[in-house]
């Protein structure tokens, strides 16, 4: 572990742009993968004051949200609130242990306040970058890229008819229709997640009075606390806490804001979830094999250069080499992706 928990509050808004001043976040990552997450941070992120416990790594960093959507080795990514120490749960009664529930709230409100006013600031921020941007494409270019797809599109039909003659180029085909069905599924899935993304902006700017708020906890609870306490206990008392400190309404089915807390024999943590899917899940992975973090992790074991072949000769799923060849777009193993995946599925039914 590095150093001691302590408490740690987010910067506010009010002092500042949170992209300038840096926010505080943390990010659950698989066991052992600790390492690799504080690497990426410090060299995506420009991150400091960067420290782990198992299973979390903290930082500070100005990135915006597009920067942070980027994180390979990061299972979910949240905006701090709080870290403390532990809840001592052995000699004290449950009415005690409930008054120190409750102290996460009451003692505080300003962190909470600055906490939700800079998760609004990064979301309405980001919705306006994408505006912006999109706004400030010329139409000439516009045109030229709409050009180049229906060129694309008629090439692309041409190409199709042509394998479809050809009975030597089989296997290409085969490939390539899996490959356009794999991309057809990646589209769908990249806008389902972008519309979850823009819903939640949407309930940050409409629930922008304080007071307008709904809410849902969700709790984690082990060591001593979770022999003591079910997580459904503790989301009673801080929900309970919550609304009658801040006068905000439960709604445990289509929230504006979720908190996370996970109480344990270490610390004690509080936060808001900054997206809603994990950043572990892959719009570009179809069939779930190994885990992607860890396939991302293997592959930067391999100190990629641009140019490099990469080969996955017992790639399964090819798991490995999707991260690869995402993250390294200048090594050549995209081709090989399909290429093994049909070798291996139609190897594997012959066998059988």
């Amino acid at each position: 572990m590095s150093g001691a928990p302590g408490e740690t509050r987010p910067t506010g808004p009010g002092s500042g742009s949170p992209l300038v001043e840096g926010a505080r976040f943390f990010c659950t990552a698989g066991r052992g993968l600790e390492r690799f997450l504080m690497r990426e941070v410090r060299a995506r992120l420009a991150a400091t004051q960067i420290e782990y416990i198992s299973g979390k790594v903290f930082f500070t960093t100005c990135s915006d949200l597009n920067t942070l959507k980027k994180l390979k080795s990061a299972e979910r990514l949240f905006l701090l609130i709080k870290k403390q120490f532990p809840l001592t749960v052995f000699s004290a009664s449950k009415g005690k242990i409930f008054k120190e529930l409750q102290k996460l709230i009451n003692d505080d409100p300003g962190s909470w306040l600055n906490a939700i006013s800079l998760w609004k600031s990064l979301l309405e921020l980001d919705a306006k970058n994408e505006k912006l941007s999109q706004e400030s494409s010329p139409p000439l270019k516009r045109k030229v890229e709409e050009n180049e797809i229906i060129v694309a599109k008629k090439l692309k039909t041409e190409q199709m008819q042509e394998l479809q003659e050809n009975r030597e180029c089989q296997l290409e085909k085969q490939i390539g229709e899996e490959t356009l069905e794999q991309e057809d599924f990646i589209t769908k899935r990249e806008d389902f997640q972008e519309e979850e993304f823009q819903n939640d902006v949407e309930k940050a700017i409409v629930g922008h009075n304080q007071k307008d708020l709904t809410f849902r906890v969700s709790c984690r609870c082990s060591g001593a606390v979770g022999k003591t306490f079910t997580a459904q206990e503790v989301g009673r008392i801080i929900g309970i806490a919550l609304m009658k400190q801040f006068g905000w309404k439960a709604d445990l089915r289509n929230p504006n804001l979720e908190i996370f807390i996970h109480l344990n024999d270490i610390y004690s943590v509080v936060g808001i979830p900054v997206f809603r899917v994990p950043l572990a899940n892959r719009a570009y992975i179809q069939t779930a094999g190994l885990r992607s973090t860890i396939a991302w992790a293997m592959a930067s074991l391999a100190e990629i250069q641009a140019g490099a072949l990469v080969l996955d000769p017992m790639c399964g799923l090819g798991t490995i080499l999707l991260e690869a060849a995402k993250e390294w777009p200048n090594c050549h193993c995209l081709q090989k992706v399909s290429i093994l995946l049909f070798l291996t599925f139609h190897l594997g039914k012959s066998l059988s």
